[in-house]
């Protein structure tokens, strides 16, 4: 894989980053092994967790593969902090006592001295600058090398940027990560354009619009599937008529150019303006070889536009001429 700048800063990553929510519930430990092993082959580095996955299993299973099967030096590690778990329900706290027992936790689970990338999982209730002091903290003992962001939208990420670039000494904010794939593409209206104006990365997760530009939906819901199970909620909102349309559109285009709608879906989110590395969300190996399949795949100018114009038009930052060439093709 080829390797990305995040942002404006010194971290590289590969060109697509291996996502961990399901580890430690629907991916158990051995096929999760598969899994790591797979991408590194491959020359996967970015591994994104989270202190909420598996309430702790996806970073016990890292940490244990990075003692058995990869070396910790070979990844960039992700992870987020600010869910925890109170009365049995998950909440939000991204005050600095919860953010920093969360840095302890994963630094424990995952068995290593530091984090590559620590992100505030999702915006809270607690003063932004008490989150990122706790944040400027973590880096300055040196158990932190950079700082980003997980689903803030547009002004919270700018303003969270802002006030880190205001006064010499904080860390600046590295990257931001929202979902975003052809089926959800709101990222572009503001998040984007404020990780361009503020120097982040931006890491897509469910670049597959939460498996359904696979094309596995277009003929109903197939019984092992995310959809058939407790994660239906999460898929259901990409099942309507003009999410239908947009799969239609990929699959002929991955007909034509003799591609899987995966492969088209992945190559078009991984190569749009502002992306670092989308996350795969991979369940077994089968999958994660089938996302891997992209790398080296780039697609036409003119499927680009196509696939623009049918999910909304052209992509916030792609040259404008550059899209017209390609309808005129």
């Amino acid at each position: 894989m080829h390797r990305r700048a995040v942002g404006a800063s010194g971290l590289e990553v590969s060109e697509f980053g291996l996502g961990t929510m399901t580890w430690g519930r629907d991916t158990p430990p051995d096929q999760a092994r598969h899994l790591l092993r797979t991408f590194h082959d491959a020359g996967g580095t970015l591994i994104d967790t989270a202190a909420a996955y598996g309430n702790g299993d996806a970073e016990r299973t890292i940490g244990a593969l990075m003692r058995s099967d990869v070396l910790r030096e070979d990844l960039v590690i992700a992870t987020k902090a600010g869910f925890v778990l109170r009365d049995r329900q998950r909440v939000v706290d991204t005050s600095a006592r919860a953010l920093l027992l969360d840095l302890e936790d994963s630094l424990r689970r995952l068995g290593t001295d530091w984090i590559d990338l620590w992100q505030i999982h999702a915006w809270g209730a607690a003063p932004l600058d008490e989150s990122l002091a706790a944040m400027d903290s973590a880096v300055s003992a040196g158990k932190v090398r950079y700082v980003g962001l997980s689903n803030f939208i547009g002004w919270q990420s700018a303003q969270a940027a802002t006030w880190q670039q205001a006064f010499p000494g904080r860390t600046p904010i590295t990257s931001n990560q929202v979902e975003y794939s052809l089926l959800a593409r709101r990222a572009e209206v503001e998040v984007l354009p404020a990780a361009r104006a503020l120097g982040m990365g931006f890491f897509p997760w469910s670049p597959l619009g939460r498996g359904v530009l696979s094309g596995k939906y277009r003929h109903g819901v197939p019984r092992d599937s995310r959809a058939a199970g407790h994660f239906a909620w999460f898929v259901e909102a990409y099942l309507e008529a003009r999410s239908r349309g947009i799969v239609e559109a990929v699959a002929r285009a991955a007909e034509g150019l003799e591609l899987t709608p995966l492969q088209v879906s992945l190559a078009w989110v991984r190569d749009a303006p502002g992306v670092t590395a989308p996350l795969l969300g991979a369940r077994n190996t089968a999958q994660l070889e089938q996302c891997l399949e992209t790398v080296g795949i780039e697609l036409p100018d003119a499927i680009t536009a196509a696939l623009d114009d049918v999910s909304g038009g052209p992509a916030m930052g792609r040259p404008i001429d550059e899209a017209e060439a390609a309808h005129e093709d």
